[in-house]
């Protein structure tokens, strides 16, 4: 079975022009099939600024009103995403950006208002593969931006590492899909004061102890979440660390394993 390499980059790449470009260079040489997935990084944060939009988070989440919908389909959508692809042409990647509306790929349905109203925020339904599968056999790179939709007309703003989890998923019975987190620590970290102390190696059994230990918790839990899940979806294997760890084998970061 071929291997689908599915990568998320996070705002520590995003934010830093360097970081991007090595990062894209990287990213390009990948021979197999790939999907990148991309956040919004700080930009659209300084923009709300600059044109006097409050900006609201609550326990590091973004609340997402009408405004601030648009502003981030500005940014995501459009700048970030477009430069991106624009970026991954020169390095000779045929890239395609692409949001969860585009060929009616990622479908959400709003988030239900508990204690908190996220606003135009999505939770992920359905992945649809076909057109990915058809860009991918083609030597096509989709560049997902962390947008959805509802098939109602409505765009939402969605979490990027759980769109990259859901296409994972969505591809574990035709791929053998490999799952790539990057951001700024080298991995799970067992003392977050201590870079060099990463968890190499978490199993779906040992996961729930390393919780209870309070060990993973805070803003990790979310993204571990998501890594757990694709595991138990048929997801060959998750990692969590530094880009670094696309081509070294050496480098320290987490592979998560049933």
């Amino acid at each position: 079975m071929k291997i689908l390499k599915i990568i998320k980059i996070g705002g520590n790449i995003i934010d830093n022009e360097d970081a991007l470009s090595s990062f894209l260079d990287t990213f390009a040489a990948i021979e197999s099939p790939k999907i990148l997935i991309h956040g919004g990084g700080k930009l659209a944060t300084q923009l709300a600024n600059q044109l006097g939009l409050e900006v609201k988070m609550i326990d590091g989440r973004r609340i997402t009103d009408k405004a601030t919908l648009d502003l981030i389909t500005m940014v995501y959508a459009g700048k970030i995403n477009k430069n991106i692809v624009a970026q991954l042409q020169s390095r000779n990647c045929n890239a395609i950006g692409f949001s969860g509306a585009d060929g009616n790929t990622i479908v959400s349905k709003k988030r239900p208002v508990k204690t908190v109203d996220f606003g135009f925020v999505g939770d992920v339904e359905k992945v649809n593969t076909e057109i990915l599968q058809v860009l991918l056999e083609h030597k096509l790179t989709p560049v997902f931006c962390a947008l959805t939709h509802d098939k109602k007309g409505q765009l939402l703003n969605t979490n990027a590492d759980t769109i990259a989890s859901e296409l994972a998923i969505g591809f574990a019975d035709q791929y053998q899909t490999e799952l790539y987190y990057c951001f700024e620590k080298n991995g799970v970290l067992s003392d977050v004061n201590d870079e060099d102390s990463v968890i190499k190696q978490i199993t779906t059994q040992t996961y729930q102890r390393l919780i209870d230990d309070n060990i993973i918790a805070d803003g990790m839990l979310p993204k571990l979440n998501n890594c757990i899940h694709a595991i138990e979806k048929n997801v060959h294997k998750v990692c969590i660390g530094k880009s670094e760890m696309l081509y070294d084998a050496a480098a320290n970061f987490t592979t998560i394993t049933k």
